[in-house]
């Protein structure tokens, strides 16, 4: 009961099961549900977009959401976060077949990679996915517009249809949930065959031999994982000092040693020059980043993942005033309102981490707000995690961040080379680091760099969220054998002792 009246608390409002309680709230709040406008339209059709209309059809707004595409699902479903984890998981899948399945005691003759069977059963998971989401608008009476909207004014959108029409939707409150698009790099032209984004390299044709990667970020070493995984040389080319900075130091030196016992290669502090692409291959001309001798560097495809930035290209925010920030990004209050009346945005169009999953919460709190509730959405307990092999998942703080708050803290690590389960399934590389306010125990942050880390980091999100302290998850009973009881040993470790190292 406590926890349910801290959930309260937390997110506001419970959201009223009653339907004439919406339509007070829709009348007190000038929503009429009869009116040929929408109390809401969504302009974009991602994760953050769709999620927010089917929430705001949910909550009785008759919603309208607008997607260029002509298929739901944004950048993540139909070219990001789905078919990417799809073909790691093939890659993982074939890796494995390959290189440990004899350990296990399960030979084969000879093992060799279909790619049209990949990349068909790929495109067949992402298909499915898109129709789902169809069906839930149908489900919840959210109109569709398939289309490129602009705005004429602060509650119009016309919208360039993709079968070559025009129409304007009309709506009280607008939300711009346009995502982002890969980030260019000066004199490096995209061209998806040989140097390819993140887009192209989820449907190469063929497993190039040679593949290099700019930039070192969560999308770049997991496209460069899978690639790898098939039989491509991978070099990845940093101009920062460090893989992912945003991932704890003492996890990311460990992160980086187990891709380089996977042969993927990196040149760090490291500056492209330039690209030459009139050969067969690709050749790129480096530099230190600090300035220095220039060497080169052959591959048959290059991948460009230097970041991502927000997209808003063509809504013409400009007319009607929207402001920006230096980035791009539009700036909202903590309503997700922008300086317009009647106009929000969310997901990766504002600030915070461009995550599907923080979108998602984004689009949810921002229709609770329209409707007279309280949204809620704490952007120091989104997890991050990236997909290799181990995985690596964090929330909260890093000992990096800690340190320079000027928290004193406590930490504690527990390896998968002393977990059982880990070790029973052979695939024990990996830790577990809990970082704690040392005076109130209060966890400020958990790394785990592990198999199947992104699932395992959810028991943190939940703790910190809750304020446990690590004490608290220590003394929680963890079934055995598993891998999370890595974390509890973890926990063991920073406010006392661990039992098993």
């Amino acid at each position: 009961m406590a926890m349910a009246s801290l959930a309260r608390r937390r997110a506001g409002t419970l959201l009223s099961s009653s339907s004439r309680k919406y339509s007070s709230i829709l009348s007190r709040r000038g929503f009429a549900s009869g009116s040929d406008d929408n109390d809401v339209v969504v302009i974009g059709g991602g994760p953050g977009g769709y999620v927010a209309a089917i929430k705001a059809a949910q909550l009785g707004l008759k919603t309208t959401c607008i997607e260029k595409r002509g298929t739901l699902g944004g950048t993540c479903l139909n070219v990001g976060c789905i078919p990417s984890k799809a073909l790691l998981h093939s890659s993982h899948l074939y890796h494995e077949a390959k290189h440990s399945f004899a350990n296990h005691g399960v030979k084969f003759a000879s093992v060799e990679v279909d790619l049209p069977a990949m990349m068909g059963q790929k495109d067949k998971a992402v298909g499915n996915l898109t129709k789902g989401i169809e069906g839930l608008f149908k489900k919840n009476k959210v109109n569709y517009v398939k289309g490129y909207g602009k705005f004429v004014s602060p509650s119009e959108v016309s919208v360039d249809t993709i079968d070559g029409g025009n129409t304007t939707v009309k709506g009280k409150h607008i939300i711009i949930a346009t995502g982002s698009d890969v980030k260019s790099l000066p004199g490096i032209t995209i061209d998806e065959e040989r140097i390819v984004s993140s887009t192209g390299a989820l449907t190469l044709k063929e497993i190039p031999q040679k593949l290099v990667v700019i930039g070192a970020g969560y999308i770049g070493l997991e496209m460069g994982s899978v690639w790898g995984r098939l039989g491509s040389e991978v070099t990845v080319v940093e101009f920062a000092a460090d893989i992912v900075p945003s991932m704890d130091g003492e996890v990311r030196k460990q992160f980086q040693r187990g891709l380089e016992k996977q042969k993927m290669k990196f040149m760090l502090k490291t500056k492209v020059v330039s690209v030459d692409t009139t050969g067969k291959g690709v050749k790129l001309t480096l530099e230190p980043a600090a300035g220095g001798k220039q060497t080169t560097l052959e591959a048959d495809v290059v991948l460009v993942s230097a970041g991502r930035v927000p997209f808003t290209a063509g809504l013409e925010l400009e007319k009607i005033g929207v402001e920006t920030d230096k980035g791009g990004r539009i700036l909202v209050n903590e309503r997700f309102a922008s300086n317009v009346p009647g106009v929000y945005a969310i997901g990766d169009v504002i600030p915070g981490p461009m995550l599907a999953h923080k979108a998602e919460e984004d689009g949810v709190a921002c229709v609770e707000y329209i409707a007279g509730k309280v949204g809620h959405v704490d952007y120091d307990m989104v997890p991050g995690v990236c997909y290799t092999h181990p995985e690596v998942a964090s929330v909260g703080k890093t000992e990096e961040q800690a340190k320079a708050l000027g928290v004193e803290y406590r930490v504690g690590k527990f390896p998968f080379m002393a977990n059982s389960r880990a070790k029973a399934i052979d695939d024990a590389e990996g830790v577990v680091k809990i970082i704690a306010e040392k005076e109130s125990d209060r966890i400020l942050g958990v790394h785990i760099m592990a198999p199947n880390a992104g699932e395992l980091i959810h028991e943190a999100v939940l703790a910190m969220q809750y304020g446990a302290s690590s004490e608290d998850v220590a003394r929680m009973c963890h079934a055995h054998p598993t891998m999370s009881e890595a974390v509890k040993e973890a926990a063991m470790a920073t406010y006392d002792k661990p039992i098993h190292i």
